[in-house]
């Protein structure tokens, strides 16, 4: 029989066989259409194959791509062969909501490092056992403890923006790189994304690991890291010595693991093993197990000296599940990675963005001044305080107009449609199918902002249908997988440009300067150039 075989075989017939079981591998799915969504628009490779959303994931500019085929399409448009991006607001109460059964799909395998935590968990029962012990660490009580920590280091950037302002009075400039500045035409000229940068990375460090990174102290991007992550897994009562740590730049880090997580997570499981291997993966997935070790190194420091202050940490370790069990030590630390990515990154962008958006629009920057110096004073405390928060509509009109702009979550978050299907404007979509709300795209549907939905206009959230907009508006997801730290990412804002703008006044150093992103699982500013001066009133 293999004689046989052997006279009919060539080596040559492979050459025809893989490309035919590729093709049919691709095209069988979709002529069966077994979710029944051949009849949507969207890019010809997205019909067959992941591809298409892997390529735009990697290069950087994913939600701004899809918001295209919005644009061309219409509502829905099939970005991958079972994936459906819902561009319409209502669809957000309908993919999102409480109690439809809709799961998080296999997109967000790829965000796994050391375990699953509550953002990545995809199964019912154990996220609801984690929400459950760590809910409570975001309620309005426990984020007003934590205002202190928030104003610590809000008050040191603006100790260092004092120090190097008037040395640039005195015409001095600092460093080439992410802490360069220079004194020039009576205001002082930097980048305000890397110390916003510093400022988020202090704060979350101590909030969730009991110590600040010292970024703001150094004006560095720096994190110490261990060399053994196993070995420091199981390190309890011990302190690292010099030579089991070594220092990397976190945020740059920060920004490769999203990017990494970003591009694995939109291809095929199957596709994973392999594609990791190439050598622009093979980077990220280092940056994966870099940004794993910060969490390990400071939840092992934190562990090893007890402490009664009340942070994330400490209401992380206080918190008990239905029966009473706590987390144990790997699922600590995953969670602490966890509060480390969300409260860093989310927080950086966002405040570069608002700050970038006040400095180009003159009218919104000189408004917002008059109202913080009418209910704050100039001659206050430097830095605002929480209570100061509570009556400041224009504050936070200006943050809520970046944040609908800019949207730093910017992508449609994947959900599984459940058993019994969903409908969505008139349409059905059977189980299995795989489907998103992109809001990038429905912060700019005309039909709710207008249709100057492009311009800053930070008055539009006093005018037309103010229940349409907060309907529309998503920067924290909504339903059973909304951001948990919502109420403290908002303090933290107000409290940062509150402090800052009533401090400052500021420009951009190119006028015509548009502020470019790049896309991992958030959208990250990559620079913004300003120049900022005290005050007349705080001279």
């Amino acid at each position: 029989m293999l004689d046989l075989l052997s006279d009919y075989w060539h080596p040559s017939i492979a050459l025809y066989l893989v490309p035919a079981a590729v093709f049919l591998a691709h095209a069988v799915p979709y002529f069966v259409d077994p979710h029944r969504i051949r009849q949507y628009p969207g890019p010809f490779i997205a019909k067959f194959s992941d591809i298409w959303l892997g390529l735009v994931a990697k290069h950087g500019h994913r939600s701004e791509e899809v918001h295209k085929q919005h644009q061309k399409h219409g509502p829905f448009v099939r970005i991958a062969p079972n994936h459906i991006s819902v561009a319409d607001p209502d669809a957000l109460s309908i993919v999102y909501a409480h109690g439809n059964g809709a799961l998080k799909s296999e997109f967000y395998d790829a965000f796994v490092s050391i375990r699953r935590g509550v953002f990545n968990t995809r199964d019912r029962t154990d996220h609801t056992r984690k929400r459950k012990i760590i809910s409570h660490i975001f309620s309005q009580k426990s984020v007003v403890e934590f205002e202190p920590q928030v104003r610590l280091y809000v008050g040191m950037l603006l100790k260092q923006w004092d120090r190097l302002f008037d040395m640039a009075l005195k015409g001095m400039s600092g460093p080439e790189g992410d802490g360069g500045w220079r004194g020039e035409g009576g205001r002082l000229w930097l980048d305000c994304l890397p110390w916003a940068n510093y400022l988020a990375f202090d704060i979350v460090g101590d909030l969730a690991f009991g110590a600040p990174f010292g970024m703001l102290e150094t004006a560095r991007d720096s994190a110490l890291v261990p060399k053994d992550p196993a070995k420091a897994m199981e390190s309890y009562g011990k302190e690292f010595e010099e030579s089991e740590v070594f220092s990397i730049p976190a945020v740059q880090i920060l920004n490769g693991r999203g990017e990494y997580s970003m591009s694995m997570g939109v291809l095929p499981p199957h596709w994973r093993p392999f594609v990791r291997h190439l050598p622009w993966y093979k980077k990220g997935l280092k940056d994966v197990q870099s940004l794993a070790g910060i969490a390990i190194m400071a939840v092992a420091k934190r562990l090893a000296t007890p402490t009664d202050r009340v942070d994330l940490l400490s209401k992380l370790q206080a918190g008990r599940d239905c029966d009473g069990n706590p987390m144990g030590r790997e699922e600590l630390t995953a969670e602490a990675l966890t509060l480390l990515i969300a409260g860093s990154d989310t927080t950086s962008n966002s405040t570069c963005a608002i700050l970038y958006y006040l400095a180009r629009n003159r009218f919104a920057q000189e408004r917002l001044h008059r109202e913080l110096d009418e209910r704050l004073g100039v001659e206050d405390e430097a830095v605002a305080t929480g209570p100061q928060m509570k009556d400041l509509p224009y504050l936070d009109a200006c943050i809520n107009e970046a944040l609908r702009i800019h949207s730093t979550s910017a992508l449609g978050l994947p959900r599984t449609v459940p058993e019994g299907g969903l409908t969505i404007r008139g349409q059905f979509f059977p189980d299995g199918t795989v489907l998103s709300v992109p809001s990038y795209s429905i912060h700019r549907d005309t039909s709710i902002w207008g249709e100057d939905v492009e311009e800053y206009r930070p008055e539009r959230w006093f005018e037309g249908d103010s229940a349409a907009m907060n309907r529309c508006f998503n920067p924290f997801s909504v339903g059973p997988r909304a951001c948990l730290g919502r109420n403290l990412a908002m303090l933290e804002l107000q409290i940062i440009i509150a402090s800052i703008m009533r401090r400052y006044d500021i420009v951009l150093e190119d006028p015509d300067f548009i502020l470019d992103t790049r896309e991992g699982f958030l959208r990250k500013p990559l620079g913004c150039p300003i120049g900022i001066k005290r005050r007349e009133a705080l001279l």
